[in-house]
Order: C-alpha cells, then sequence, then structure tokens
C-alpha cells in the first residue's frame, strides 16, 4: 500500500493526490452535515414529509445539470487555465453556505432561504466533482496512462472513508453539539479544500505555444546579436534606429487589433460550444446510447422514493436515535464496498440484463421488510426495530450497487472518443435527474396518501404502491443491448 501511495506520488505529485483525496473525502463526509439538515427540517422547521422531501429533491438539482460545468471549464478559460480557477469558484460556492448558514440563525430557520443555500452549496460541490474528474482524466492521458485505474481507486477509497466518519461522526455529533456548530465544523474541509487550490500548479492553455515561441524568438535573438558583433559601429547604429522606427509604427496597429482580438475570441468559444454541443447531441441519438440511458433514468422515475418519510417514521414513531442511524449509514458504506467487490469477483461476465433483472427483484423482496416493520409483524417475532432497519439499509445498499455498477460501465463504454468526460457527466447527470424525479414522485406520493409527521395510518399502502412499482423498469429491460456484459457491450 505504501509502496503503491509513493508511485503515484512520484507520477503525479503530492499535492495533487492530496487534492483529488481531500475533496472526494470530503463528498464522502457530506453524510456528516447532510444528517444534521435532515433533523433540521424535521424538529425545527416542523416541515411534514412531502415537504422535507421536496426541499432536499430542489436543494439536490445542481447534481443533474453537471454537463454544463464541463462544457464551461473545457470551453472558456480564465485567465489561460480552465480547472484550478474552476475548482475555486465551486470550493468557495461549497464553503460560503455552511457558514452563513451557521452564524446566521434567522436564515437557517427559514424554509426558503435554507433552500436557496443548501442548492448553491449543492451547486458548487457537483462543480468540484465535475472538475477534479476532469483533473484526473486530463492527468492520466498527459502523465501516465497505466495509472488511470489506481487514480479511481483512490477516489473510490477517499470518498468512501469520508462517508464512514462523516457517519460515524454524524450521529454523534447531533447528540452532543448544536446544528449550527455543526454547519461551521464541517466548513473546515471545503476551507482546507481551498487553501490547497493553491498548491496545484496548472499550465495555461497557450503556455505551449509561448515557450516555443520564446524558444524560437531566443534563437533569432541569438544569432542577431552574433551576427551584429561582426558589423562596424555605424552599422550597429543604423540597426538600432531602424528597430526603433519599426517599434514605433506598430504601436497604432496593435492597438486598433484589440477589438478584432477580443472579436475573435468569442466567435472561436461561440464554436467551441457549438461543437460540443453539436457532438452531444450527435452521440445522444444514436440507438445503442439512448436507449440504455432511457432504462436508467426510467428505472429511477418510475420508483417513488420514500426515504425520507421513512426518516420521519424511524425518527418519531420508532424513536430510533441519531447515532444509530449513523451506525447504519456506516453498515451501508461497507455494504457499497462489498457489493462492489462481489460484482468485479463474479457478476462482470454476466449478461447486464439478467443483473438488473435481479436487482429490482432483490429490491422488491427487500422493501417487503419495510411493510413487515411498519406493520409491526418483526414484533410478533420478537425482532427488534434497529435490526431489520439495520439488515434492509445494509442488503438495499448492497444490491443497489449490483445495478449502479452496470450503469457506469455501460456509460464509459458508449462514449465515443474525444467528449469522454462531458457525455459520461451528461450519463450521470440523467441519472441523478432520474433520482431527483423519483424523490417528487415520492413527495407526490406522500402527499396524497396524507402522510404527515405523526400520522403514518398510510404508509403501508404507499410501501405497497413502491414494491409494485419496483417491477415496472423489468419491463423495459429490452432496452439494455442484449448481449452486454460488464467486460463486453
Amino acid at each position: 500500500m505504501i509502496a503503491w501511495l509513493k508511485q503515484l506520488k512520484a507520477s503525479f505529485g503530492a499535492s495533487f493526490i492530496w487534492l483529488i483525496c481531500l475533496i472526494y473525502f470530503t463528498q464522502g463526509f457530506r453524510s456528516f452535515v447532510w444528517t444534521a439538515v435532515s433533523y433540521q427540517l424535521k424538529d425545527r422547521l416542523k416541515l411534514s414529509p412531502s415537504a422535507s422531501q421536496f426541499v432536499s429533491s430542489i436543494a439536490f438539482f445542481p447534481w443533474s445539470i453537471k454537463p454544463l460545468y464541463g462544457i464551461l471549464s473545457d470551453c472558456i478559460p480564465i485567465k489561460g487555465r480552465k480547472r484550478i480557477p474552476y475548482l475555486v469558484i465551486a470550493t468557495v460556492l461549497s464553503l460560503l453556505p455552511w457558514l452563513v448558514l451557521g452564524l446566521n440563525a434567522t436564515l437557517r430557520n427559514s424554509t426558503s432561504h435554507l433552500m436557496i443555500f443548501l442548492t448553491v452549496q449543492n451547486l458548487g460541490s457537483a462543480m468540484a466533482d465535475v472538475v477534479v474528474d476532469a483533473m484526473i482524466a486530463e492527468a492520466v492521458r498527459f502523465e501516465r496512462a497505466s495509472f488511470a485505474g489506481d487514480l479511481q481507486t483512490i477516489s473510490w477509497l477517499a470518498m468512501a472513508l469520508g462517508g464512514i466518519c462523516g457517519s460515524l461522526l454524524g450521529g454523534f455529533a447531533l447528540t452532543n453539539l448544536q446544528i449550527d456548530t455543526i454547519f461551521l465544523l464541517f466548513s473546515i474541509l471545503p476551507a482546507i479544500q481551498l487553501l490547497s487550490c493553491g498548491l496545484v500548479e496548472e499550465h495555461s492553455v497557450d503556455s505551449n505555444n509561448s515557450r516555443s515561441s520564446q524558444v524560437v524568438n531566443g534563437n533569432s535573438i541569438q544569432d542577431e546579436d552574433n551576427s551584429l558583433g561582426k558589423k562596424s559601429d555605424i552599422g550597429n547604429l543604423r540597426r538600432k534606429k531602424s528597430q526603433k522606427n519599426r517599434k514605433q509604427k506598430a504601436v497604432v496597429p496593435s492597438e486598433s487589433k484589440i477589438p478584432e482580438k477580443v472579436d475573435s475570441l468569442a466567435l472561436s468559444l461561440f464554436h467551441s460550444l457549438k461543437a460540443v454541443a453539436y457532438s452531444l447531441c450527435h452521440a445522444f441519438k444514436q440507438p445503442i446510447i439512448l436507449r440504455p440511458m432511457t432504462w436508467f433514468f426510467l428505472a429511477h422515475v418510475t420508483v417513488p422514493n420514500l426515504s425520507t418519510v421513512m426518516f420521519y417514521y424511524q425518527t418519531e414513531l420508532l424513536n430510533l436515535d441519531a447515532s444509530f442511524l449513523g451506525t447504519v449509514r456506516v453498515v451501508g458504506w461497507f455494504s457499497l464496498m462489498l457489493g462492489t467487490f462481489i460484482y468485479n469477483r463474479y457478476l462482470k461476465t454476466m449478461k447486464l440484463r439478467r443483473i438488473l433483472m435481479w436487482a429490482h427483484i432483490g429490491l422488491s423482496i427487500l422493501t417487503l421488510l419495510d411493510i413487515v416493520l411498519v406493520s409491526r409483524m418483526n414484533v410478533a417475532f420478537g425482532i427488534s426495530d434497529k435490526i431489520m432497519v439495520l439488515c434492509g439499509s445494509a442488503l438495499a445498499d448492497a444490491v443497489n450497487q449490483f445495478k449502479f455498477m452496470p450503469f457506469l460501465i455501460l456509460s464509459g463504454k458508449l462514449c465515443p472518443p474525444g467528449i469522454e468526460g462531458t457525455l459520461f457527466a451528461l450519463f450521470m447527470s440523467i441519472n441523478n435527474l432520474g433520482s431527483t424525479l423519483g424523490s417528487f414522485m415520492g413527495a407526490g406520493l406522500a402527499s396524497i396518501l396524507n402522510i404527515s409527521s405523526g400520522s403514518f395510518d398510510n404508509l403501508l399502502v404507499g410501501i405497497v404502491i413502491q414494491v409494485l412499482c419496483t417491477f415496472i423498469p423489468i419491463a423495459f429491460l429490452f432496452l439494455i443491448p442484449k448481449e452486454a456484459t460488464g467486460i463486453s457491450a
């Protein structure tokens, strides 16, 4: 392990590896503060489950437009650099909302203001995620292509470690600290990330051209000096006078060309954006890309997400404390890692249609555990509520990973060369948009069934509807390429 880290450090630099690990660790550690947000919506603002889920869905919408951030950083350099300036902007957007919410109780206790600040925070986090992915892709392409898998591995490990630490400490913090203190404590990580951005050097877009130009000019100047040494003093005076006249004449044309350069830059930017948009549209119209992405989108939209409603039920009716729910999330992170290992070890040669079918059947069976929990059948058999919640969450996270891994693999294989990063970000945005709409569906279902804080009489009906909806995506599996597997598509 140490030798592997030393190889990465030698290939990419310690500051680059540190920044990558810090950003992904912060992404995972977000569970520390978002647990506090859930309790803020429930206990302080007294929102109903449907209203709370609606606010969360709006706040996470910036994750559904990730390609826009990629296009901006690709086509609009800031002072000649395409990554670090945008990463600084993203980090500031991630940092300021937590500071403001932590210091201002009025804004923190206002639903509309809280939703706005949470949306801005997610905008910064999503932008940072896109930029760091682009930095990894560029580093692998220009430095050491053989380390592509290693950078992805260390990124996932950092995020998993952050998720485990955030889940463990989040429950403890809620028990012992005020919510405003939790917001301020979490802001330390974005602050460190902001400082770390200055440690990584990024070459200007035109740096190569400038360096080559400097070399050419240096050679010409040196040749000129050698020739001048062989001439008389009169020749030197004439040459200097001629150079002085040329410089004076060049002043006016250079100033007059400034508007032309601005127009040329704007035109070049327009053509770049147009080319990227055309490439994305052309690639996405292909059936081999459109059909699988349609299925993954439908798999989220057709199944209402009742996670926020279950959170209210577990904390209000079952009286499960924040520390235990943090432990449940830790088990969920380990389940994600276990699911990834099982998939890579045993399932990657299986047909994707079969994997996705069994994943949805498994999810429907696991949702039955919620029916047992809500109907209180587990009490009749002497099974504690904590065991039911712990097992249900752990198994569901593992099964969801079986579903997510084919999405990652298929998305990577379907990306045409040249626009891999932007198109992959589009795929992830479609997946996130589907999740957001699924949350809206869950909030709407909870509202229709009149499920509210302290009134969970119709929750059992909602879960039954969720189980039935889980089978809908199976009917659309014909959209997935028939012979596609985890190693071939």
